[in-house]
């Protein structure tokens, strides 16, 4: 199922109970996102909900006619899954399948997103250009500035004309101008370093408010060179339908509530943050590029989108999350041919980036690398620390994998350091003040990624849990007799793992029996003296 609008989508969550609408007057300098970051730090993740703020003000006592809503697209796997138009459990699914049948937009006359249209001369007016819009500050008493937090930036590669939709933090710093980060790996900054070249500014058209497959496409790393629009149609099942911009050779989805065009300068940089990151600390002050408004397009009534990230968990850290399991998953088993693979898992408390678990149903004891290796190219940006697992270990819990991390591998054998990558968001990365190339590469500062193979190298005694009957039978009298209701953790219940004899077998199946002292006897009689 795919939603045509953002209207649409939200009118699904509040169906399904999913949505809180805030009628108070809420400040979105200093009360907004504070309200909502509480459900991060205070509640169990299936309780987290979307919101809908009604009576929007800032700090000087503007009130804004438009709403605002955090947290539609991931505060919540429930919500994630409703904004795929699927249920939790097929997301992978439907991953897999956009990723394998994409389906193209389609480009039409006009759209709701032309309703309203400002031209350039009218960007620096008094209410006008970013005046325009309620954006939140995102962590008051830290951020210099509003940001953008959930814009899908569209640009294009000069060589090939193939379209990016990527999503980077905006710092409003003018009504007409926004300061960007985008990384020079990322599929933008690709793009801006071609412009650099070719001498020439880069256009972006910045989506705020769009339909919710084309943001979940839009925070994934979806391989350079594929349009985003197209994976975001194989979700929807349906093309995207777009509009050519006013001022730029740019497409953006026809029932988009607001859209920005403008240019990146590709020849000046300017200071830009400091700012919340999803790494859990607030990122310095560096040298970044600037965004120049050209015209505004939007809705006659449109609704401000805004992520929450920063600190993880966060709404940024699910969706990003949920979307990078499903794109590695999909390049080891389609792209690399790594057989066995079961299950990626993208720890959401380290930002869903740094500590990626890889599930397999391993062959042979180098099958494991294959997946490792595989893993490690797929985006130097992706991964500090990346496992692999057996099959009977969950990816996503992270005790299950510590489990695994401490009896099934030894540090001096079973791991490796790759440098050379390009996580520039990482504080441990260079001292403060240090150049971006200091913080990229070559050592002694720079990043770099440990790839540890955690698997079983040969057979191993059963884990040290009743079996599965057992476990089973208990279950039900647990229930019985009116106990609070059971979350199972991996493993929940012992099995064999290959160092486990017949006579062991026996011996158990007799101690259930009650008849252990026939085992005693057998013992006795092996005994030595010492």
């Amino acid at each position: 199922m795919g939603y045509k609008s953002l209207g649409e989508y939200l009118q699904r969550l509040e169906e399904e109970g999913e949505l809180i609408r805030v009628k108070r007057k809420i400040n979105k300098d200093t009360e907004l996102m504070p309200l909502v970051r509480w459900q991060f730090r205070g509640l169990a993740k299936e309780q987290r909900k979307a919101f809908w703020f009604d009576n929007v003000v800032d700090a000087k006592g503007r009130k804004y006619d438009m709403p605002v809503v955090v947290g539609i697209l991931g505060a919540s796997r429930k919500i994630y899954a409703l904004a795929m138009g699927t249920t939790v459990d097929q997301i992978s699914k439907v991953w897999e399948q956009a990723q394998l049948h994409p389906v193209d937009p389609v480009l039409v006359q006009t759209g709701r997103v032309k309703e309203v249209i400002h031209r350039e001369a009218d960007l620096l007016k008094e209410g006008g250009g970013m005046d325009l819009f309620p954006t939140p500050i995102s962590l008051p008493g830290f951020d210099p500035a509003p940001y953008l937090s959930a814009p899908c930036m569209v640009s294009k590669d000069p060589d090939t004309g193939i379209r990016n939709v990527g999503t980077y933090r905006g710092m409003v710093k003018a009504r007409n101008r926004l300061g960007i980060l985008a990384h020079r790996t990322q599929h933008m900054g690709v793009h801006m370093a071609k412009c650099k070249k070719l001498n020439k500014p880069l256009e972006v058209a910045i989506i705020l408010g769009y339909p919710p497959q084309v943001g979940l496409c839009s925070v994934t790393k979806i391989p350079y060179g594929i349009d985003e629009f197209s994976i975001a149609g194989g979700i929807a099942g349906e093309p995207i339908p777009l509009v050519k911009c006013e001022t730029i050779d740019m497409e953006v989805p026809a029932d988009a509530e607001i859209v920005l065009e403008g240019i990146i300068p590709t020849d000046y940089l300017e200071p830009e943050a400091p700012f919340g990151e999803f790494t859990g600390y607030i990122g310095e002050r560096i040298l970044s590029p600037v965004f120049h408004i050209q015209c505004i397009t939007h809705r006659r009534n449109p609704i401000y989108h805004a992520y929450i990230s920063q600190f993880p968990p966060s709404e940024s850290s699910t969706i990003r999350g949920i979307g990078r399991e499903a794109v590695l998953y999909k390049h080891l088993k389609h792209n690399c041919n790594v057989p066995g693979i079961l299950d990626v898992a993208c720890h959401e408390y380290c930002g869903s980036n740094n500590y990626v678990v890889i599930q397999m149903d391993k062959i042979h004891n180098s099958h494991a690398w294959q997946a490792l290796n595989s893993a490690a190219g797929y985006d130097p940006g992706l991964g500090k620390i990346i496992v692999a697992v057996d099959k009977d270990i969950d990816p996503h819990d992270s005790e299950s994998v510590n489990w695994a991390l401490c009896y099934r591998m030894q540090p001096h054998l079973d791991m490796r350091v790759v440098p050379g990558r390009v996580y520039a968001l990482d504080p441990s990365s260079a001292p403060p003040g240090s150049s971006r190339e200091e913080r990229h590469y070559p050592s002694p500062t720079g990043t770099s990624c440990v790839l540890i193979d955690a698997t079983r190298k040969w057979a191993y005694p059963p884990v040290s849990l009743p079996e599965k009957e057992y476990m089973e039978k208990a279950r039900a009298i647990w229930q019985e007799i009116g106990l609070p209701v059971l979350t199972p953790r991996v493993p929940w219940y012992g099995y064999s793992l290959g160092d486990w004899t017949p006579e062991n077998e026996e011996e158990a199946r007799v101690a259930v029996c009650g008849d252990y002292y026939q085992t005693g006897e057998k013992l006795s009689q092996r005994g030595v003296k010492i």
